[in-house]
């Protein structure tokens, strides 16, 4: 099973924003993007910057953005797009959705963990529980009226409780309700609830060559 171990700051400028992969250091003055004259990673991270960018790179580098913000391997991703393409709706909106739905991303929307990366090591150390029952699966696809939850125990984690402090500045999201450190789906997200910086129509272009 491949797993990215090198610095994580190195995707966000590989795709010229934030992926937010670290929490609150992405907000602070620590992220690298928030520093002048940031290039791509490598020594021709120049070159990379004044080379005109084809269609097929526009389309792959948006991919590779929407894997990356949400942590999934190319093998899941493809998976997530297959299962998308069957649906009747809008096959790009469809696959946000589903990554939305994600157990893993919902630990992260409902502010348990600070990162998708945190939520998903919570998920899998058994520290979350589905309609009471525990889910180590971090890919787990989350149904409308099912209650997210987090053990007694776990609640007082330190990456936990800061990122439930933190979260006090942060708006909420509409299509979960969240009490302490319970989270219900109210309903799927919308795509204007998702991330507006995705072009969502370059990533079905790109499987669909």
């Amino acid at each position: 099973m491949g797993k990215y171990t090198q610095a994580k700051c190195r995707l966000c400028r590989r795709e010229g924003r934030k992926l937010f992969l670290k929490g609150e250091r992405c907000f602070s003055a620590k992220c690298p993007l928030e520093r002048k004259g940031v290039v791509p990673p490598g020594q021709h991270g120049y070159k990379y910057m004044r080379k005109k960018v084809s269609v097929y790179g526009m389309q792959l580098r948006e991919k590779q953005k929407v894997k990356r913000i949400y942590g999934l391997r190319e093998a899941q991703f493809k998976k997530l797009f297959a299962i998308a393409a069957k649906n009747p709706e809008a096959t790009g909106v469809k696959l946000l959705q589903l990554l939305e739905t994600r157990l893993d991303n919902v630990v992260y929307r409902l502010h348990f963990a600070p990162s998708r990366s945190t939520a998903r090591q919570l998920v899998s150390h058994g520290h979350v529980l589905v309609n009471n029952k525990k889910v180590t699966t971090a890919s787990y696809q989350l149904k409308v009226g099912d209650v997210v939850s987090l053990k007694p125990a776990s609640a007082k984690i330190k990456d936990v409780v800061a990122s439930q402090q933190a979260a006090k500045d942060k708006e909420s999201v509409a299509w979960l309700q969240k009490k302490a450190t319970q989270g219900k789906i109210l309903r799927i997200p919308d795509r204007h609830e998702i991330d507006e910086d995705i072009n969502e129509q370059l990533i079905v272009e790109f499987y669909s060559r």
